[in-house]
């Protein structure tokens, strides 16, 4: 029996993500959770009409309680959290920081009480932040197991899928290309000297699908006008937070051989000391993980032989990404100060 979680249900990735999940035959069990007592409920009962296998519940909270949250995680084997406040115009993941970095550290906190075997895939941005708070507050509740807690980054895949198919004519489902650093604006790093099959990035085209690549989710932003449920990227997020759920499910069930970059905290993985080494001394990092049964089997080092553009781009990943994580540990590590 496998039961998933969805912590932020009803939000604009919350429902298309909880419906992609309603639609897995991976999951027994799909138990929504938000803060919003209407609409979670409602969401449930709508999924519950779709014809397939998962059983749905549907919980939120009353007052400051958080019974709801607990309840809803309870002895779950996969949690996905899209929980938080989304961008609006003119905002960047930074900006979500104070608000959201609150609301992972509570839902963490329940599922270190709750469920603390499970596989946790965060969301919630400022990724870069709100993956080291999650790791400093499972460890101070003792139950920290790095090779289950992910940073889901396949959007920046995704992205880079879509466009590269767009310059090169290649299909996406052909199409492996790494995607390294972190999960906001320079801190990302498409790495199309690695991509599979190999890639031709005109010199005069490079720059441009770089800048698209970090910042698609300002043109999402921008397009949608911040307006109605959903102002930011959310249904494209939601397909990527499932592509990544449904890999996990898969390799927790045996299936080998299943890679996709995530960010992961380095000195808990293995081969996770090679790419710590690599990236200057950086504990969290996204890179390409082989996933198993006790979810990160191993990650490899992406960050030898770069061209000259990706040793650039890295550099500039690397002047911004340690003060990001440094705000994820401070927050948990000295909240009065915050």
């Amino acid at each position: 029996m496998v039961k998933a979680v969805v912590a932020g249900a009803a939000g604009g990735i919350g429902q298309p993500l909880s419906l992609l999940l309603k639609l897995s035959p991976l999951v027994d069990e799909l138990a929504l959770y938000d803060v919003h007592q209407s609409q979670v409920q409602g969401v449930s009962v709508d999924l519950s009409h779709i014809s397939s296998p998962a059983k749905i519940t549907g919980y939120d909270n009353t007052g400051d309680s958080l019974d709801g949250a607990k309840a809803a995680m309870k002895d779950a084997g996969i949690i996905v959290i899209p929980a938080g406040v989304p961008r609006k115009p003119g905002m960047t993941r930074d900006d979500l920081f104070k608000i959201n970095a609150g609301i992972v550290k509570g839902l963490i906190e329940v599922a270190a009480e709750v469920a603390p075997k499970a596989f946790i895939l965060v969301i919630s941005n400022p990724v870069n932040s709100t993956v080291p708070i999650a790791a400093e507050t499972l460890k101070a509740k003792g139950v920290f197991d790095a090779k289950k807690l992910f940073g889901v980054t396949t959007l920046d895949v995704v992205r880079s899928e879509t466009f590269v198919s767009e310059i090169t004519g290649i299909k996406t489902s052909d199409l492996n290309i790494p995607v390294v650093g972190g999960h906001s604006g320079e801190t990302i790093v498409p790495l199309f000297s690695k991509a599979t099959p190999k890639v031709d990035i005109p010199d005069d085209k490079y720059a441009a699908l770089v800048n698209r690549i970090q910042y698609g989710g300002d043109e999402v932003v921008k397009a949608k006008e911040g307006k109605g449920p959903g102002g930011s990227a959310t249904l494209s997020m939601a397909l990527a937070g499932f592509r990544f759920a449904e890999k996990v499910l898969k390799a927790a069930k045996g299936e080998k051989g299943l890679v996709e970059p995530s960010y992961v905290y380095l000195p808990g993985v293995p081969g996770g000391d090679v790419v710590k080494e690599a990236n200057g001394g950086l504990d969290f990092f996204s890179v390409p993980v082989e996933l198993g049964p006790n979810g990160v089997e191993k990650v490899t080092n992406p960050l030898t032989d770069l061209t000259d553009k990706e040793s650039s781009l890295l550099k500039e990943c690397l002047k911004k990404l340690p003060k990001n994580i440094e705000d994820g540990v401070d927050f948990v590590k000295a909240p009065a100060q915050k």
